[in-house]
């Protein structure tokens, strides 16, 4: 019996795992600017324990065409209300004292922080 459980366990919790990793994306792309291309995943949009909205975002920098670039994954916290945000996770590392900051001029960010603020979260 022990030795089944001890079995088991492992392999629910890897499941688990694997359907959490797996899940889709729904990837929305702003309206690009000289400075890039931004998209947001409507599948993760949550509101968080202090009421703000939490959204994965993409960001990759315009450069020529003939140089790959890699962008950048940022998990962001956004407060509609002020219109305000900040990155907790920058490529799947913690920000752990973020700090909030307006989108400054940035089209990028402005778009994704109305596009996210508009979203139905049904």
């Amino acid at each position: 019996m022990l030795l089944a459980a001890l079995v088991l366990i492992p392999i629910a919790l890897h499941q688990g795992v694997q359907s959490a990793i797996a899940a889709p994306v729904d990837w929305q792309e702003v309206e690009p600017t000289n400075d890039g291309r931004q998209w947001w995943d409507r599948g993760s949009v949550r509101r968080d324990r202090e009421g703000f909205l939490s959204v994965l975002s993409r960001y990759t920098p315009q450069t020529d065409t003939d140089t790959p670039t890699l962008g950048k994954l940022y998990v962001m916290q956004i407060d509609c209300d002020q219109n305000i945000f900040r990155d907790k996770q920058v490529n799947g590392l913690p920000r752990w004292r973020a700090q909030w900051e307006p989108a400054g001029g940035d089209g990028l960010i402005e778009r994704v922080i109305d596009a996210v603020c508009r979203a139905d979260l049904a």
